[in-house]
């Protein structure tokens, strides 16, 4: 795994802290290539076999795979070790943290509002909402473990969830977002954006469900010219946000917000990102978004959110492995997400049906992580790897 930009507002780390975290990162190694594989062997040689003499048919979907699996040993032993890489995951990087919050918190100020003999001019701007309610499928359960989920504020002016989710999705990825996690926003960018609409440049873009940012900043550079806005929920999510932005030097205004209902005016927004927000959130909430993304646009205008693959596009066993996230790892909407007929939801919405676009489009892979895998002759070209679901992901889209 190659190493994460050291922007200002990382957390840094120890030897100690990093030797643990690389402990983590070869476990997660070890489970992917060895146990995972084995567990597909025995589906493949034992289970699957088993299932087509006792009902002459093979299983049709991820219930019927996880129910034919349900007394294996190896499986069991897989799942455990998955649950528990991912919460030693985040203790490794929270304790790191902690140690360092203070200062973290500093840098914010630092980099945010500068001091009074030498304010900090700011490129973007951070607005919060003190009144803000975080919603309910939100505080309920800590979202992929992550202690404090997406929005908890533990102090004055804090950053822990927005410097947890940074360096613990590096890590949970294993870094094949790149060195700044914008994998995905380069993936709709690229592989997209400038594929399906070469010419297009956008006046305003909002990115729904920001966190961190990583996704945000690509659009900032591959549309120079456009106002670049960005909504989370959390308002400790949001001050990392703008201080990393601040510091890489990417102009983005954050803002407190819930993606069902903004306060933009109507109409105000040429594009309309997500990457990974559908799945966080309720099917009532993604039919709200929907709604509020027909609102949101201009005339001419597109709504684009990435995600993981729905689950009728992919093979029963794939489905299986990949609903362990709902089953196993406080990823309540996981799945729910991904049985929806976004489609039809759309259309709810307002969105006519001969414009709503879903497609499928590869990960795309910054130079850095492609010249690990690949030569240097083609270490310039994004490539599709099996990170999604199906080796790619899935865009929903849809025109104004």
């Amino acid at each position: 795994m190659h190493q994460q930009l050291k922007h200002a507002i990382l957390p840094q780390t120890t030897h100690d802290e990093l030797a643990r975290q690389a402990f983590v990162n070869t476990l997660r190694t070890h489970i992917g290539s060895q146990i995972n594989s084995k567990v597909y062997e025995i589906y493949e040689k034992q289970v699957a076999p088993r299932f087509k003499q006792e009902h002459e048919r093979l299983p049709q979907d991820r219930f019927e795979v996880r129910a034919a699996m349900g007394d294996n040993l190896l499986y069991a032993w897989s799942s455990a070790l998955k649950r528990t890489s991912q919460e030693v995951m985040w203790e490794s990087v929270e304790s790191s943290i902690e140690r360092q919050i203070d200062d973290l918190v500093t840098k914010y100020q630092q980099l945010c509002h500068g001091d009074q003999v030498n304010p900090q001019p700011r490129l973007g701007s951070l607005t919060l909402d003190a009144d803000f309610t975080i919603p309910k499928y939100q505080t309920m359960v800590d979202i992929h473990c992550m202690p404090g989920g997406y929005h908890t504020d533990r102090m004055a002016n804090d950053i822990t969830a927005g410097a947890l989710y940074d360096r613990g999705v590096y890590l949970y990825v294993q870094g094949r977002l790149g060195p700044l996690n914008d994998g995905l926003g380069q993936a709709l960018v690229h592989n997209y954006l400038k594929v399906q609409h070469s010419e297009w440049q956008p006046k305003r873009i909002l990115d729904l469900g920001c966190t961190a940012g990583h996704s945000t900043l690509p659009y900032v550079d591959a549309y120079p010219d456009a106002e670049v806005y960005a909504i989370d929920i959390g308002a400790s999510t949001l001050r990392y946000a703008h201080a990393r932005a601040e510091d890489l030097g990417k102009r983005v205004h954050f803002s407190q917000q819930n993606a069902e209902c903004t306060n933009f005016a109507d109409g105000y927004f040429d594009l309309i990102v997500s990457h990974l927000l559908l799945h966080e959130i309720p099917g009532f909430a993604i039919r709200n978004v929907f709604q509020e993304c027909d609102r949101l646009l201009a005339p001419g205008g597109l709504m684009a959110h990435l995600d993981a693959p729905l689950y009728k596009d992919m093979k029963p066993f794939q489905a299986f492995v990949s609903d362990w996230e709902t089953a196993n790892n406080n990823e309540p909407f996981w799945s729910a997400m991904r049985d929806l007929d976004l489609e039809a939801s759309a259309i709810e919405a307002g969105f006519a049906a001969d414009k709503v676009i879903p497609t499928f489009i590869p990960l795309f892979m910054p130079t850095a992580v492609q010249s690990q895998e690949k030569s240097s002759s083609q270490a310039d070209k994004p490539v599709a790897r099996s990170f999604g679901s199906r080796g790619s992901w899935y865009v929903f889209a849809a025109q104004k």
